[in-house]
């Protein structure tokens, strides 16, 4: 199964560009333990995999497809401009048709990283972008 390698290459795109960024961004990645600095802007990521396809008659081939999220979460109250700053600049990261190689397996991105509408609850504004991704192996 290559779910794993998908969000391997993903996430290590992902991390290498939090942390060299200026303020570093923390990532809260799924099942692992994350407590958020009171005041702090920070990104959750989720692979949300579809099913599994195969495009051959003899059943070696595999096409993984699927969404990976990123939510932006932000402290409430501070307007929605610099959560949509860092939506622009995932967007850049993450561009259409962008290849990922890990482990000789690579995945691409097909469709364009895009913001969704934001949301709040009463300490966080949250901002998802999202993009698809698509990985064939045989």
């Amino acid at each position: 199964m290559s779910n794993k390698l998908v969000r391997r290459a993903i996430e290590t795109r992902l991390a290498q560009w939090a942390a060299a960024r200026t303020p570093a961004l923390r990532i809260a990645y799924e099942n692992v333990a994350f407590t958020p600095v009171n005041g702090e802007t920070y990104l959750r990521g989720f692979l949300l995999p579809a099913a599994t396809g195969s495009n051959d008659l003899a059943g070696q081939h595999r096409v993984y497809r699927g969404v990976y999220q990123i939510n932006v979460v932000a402290p409430i109250g501070l307007g929605p401009g610099a959560v949509e700053g860092i939506a622009d600049e995932l967007a850049t990261l993450f561009p259409l048709n962008l290849r990922m190689t890990v482990a000789g397996f690579t995945a691409q991105v097909i469709a364009p990283a895009t913001a969704a509408q934001g949301g709040q609850d009463e300490s966080t504004f949250v901002l998802p972008v999202s993009f698809q991704y698509r990985a064939d192996t045989v």
